[in-house]
Order: structure tokens, then sequence, then C-alpha cells
């Protein structure tokens, strides 16, 4: 890439052309592993924090070193399901955003191996802008809850309804609607 390429790229805030197609070979090369597989290398490959868990114990235990070695003090947390992870390890919280959050602990509605993007909408992060979001997000989700790609998670969606305010984030940023480039995105993913 010629040096004007690679310019104009960090001054848009635009992935280089060569971060593109490292993530399209990497997927290309994959295009016959498992969807569990492929989204994890996509990804971790877009610099995305993956932690698989076997179980509820294994996630509260991981969730723990997170908080602790990223130094987290209070969470964005509106997900009663998932505050009471964070009453078991005593990591203050509220269901409100606030300037005070250093982290949001949420879920998501999909996982797309395609490109090992994670689906958000008002179910996971209420009414705010994911540009809004601290710089930490930890997210919970579920095995079943990856997707081939990008239709097969709207295709559910429409199936299932009442979903509005959709964005995606990606690795270390979001790749529809936020510009901080900074956030450190975290995965926990469960067996089901």
């Amino acid at each position: 890439m010629n040096l004007f390429k690679r310019i104009v790229s960090k001054l848009t805030n635009q992935p280089e052309e060569d971060e593109k197609q490292s993530l399209e070979k990497l997927g290309d090369s994959l295009k016959n592993a498992d969807l569990d597989y492929k989204f994890a290398q996509l990804f971790t490959h877009s610099g995305g924090f993956f932690n698989y868990c076997a179980d509820e114990a294994e996630a509260l235990q991981t969730l723990n070193q997170i908080i602790r070695i990223e130094g987290i003090s209070h969470t964005f947390c509106w997900d009663k399901e998932l505050q009471s992870f964070l009453n078991v390890i005593k990591t203050p919280y509220s269901s409100e955003l606030e300037h005070t959050n250093d982290a949001a602990f949420i879920t998501c509605e999909y996982l797309i191996a395609y490109d090992g993007r994670i689906m958000l909408s008002h179910n996971n992060i209420l009414h705010y802008h994911s540009s809004r979001l601290p710089n930490k997000i930890i997210i919970m989700a579920n095995v079943s809850q990856i997707v081939n790609n990008l239709n097969d998670a709207m295709g559910k969606i429409k199936r299932n309804g009442n979903i509005k305010n959709l964005t995606s984030i990606s690795g270390s940023q979001s790749k529809l609607d936020s510009s901080n480039t900074n956030t450190k995105l975290f995965l926990l993913l469960l067996e089901d």
C-alpha cells in the first residue's frame, strides 16, 4: 500500500487495505471450519479477547479476572441475570449508563462467524448509542447465538420481531457507528 493511502486511512479511521485483506484471507481459509472456531479466529484477529467458558462457574471466574486485571471499578449493566454475576464478585454497577462507568457488561443478539462481528440491539444496550458505551465492554453469549453470516442473523431477527437499533461491534472497534477505536472487547462464550 502506498504512503498516501495509509495516511488517508489513518485520517479517516478506516482499516488499511492490508488489514481488510488479511481478515478476508483468514475468513477464506476458514470457510469449511466449524462456525464457533471460525468466529473465535476472526473475532480475535480483529482485536477482541475471546474466552470460552464451559459453564457459569467458569464464566464467573473469567469475569472476575477481567475486572481485576483491567482495574474495572464501576460497570454499566442493566440485565438482571448479568447483575447477579456482578453481585457475586462484589463489583459495583448501575442499570443506567453513567459517566463513572469504566466498563459495560452486556449480552448480544448474535455472533457472526463470517467476519467475527457481534450484533447488538436495544435489548442489549437499551436506548444508548454504542459510541457512548465505556471503553471496556464485556459480552456474555451462548454458542447457540453463533450464526454463519449477517443474512442469517437478520432472518432470525425478522422472525423474532420487535428488535430495533441494531449495530455491530468487532474486536477493538464498532463497524457501524462508533468512532472510539480504543475499545477493548471481551467475549465470554458459554456452552449451552
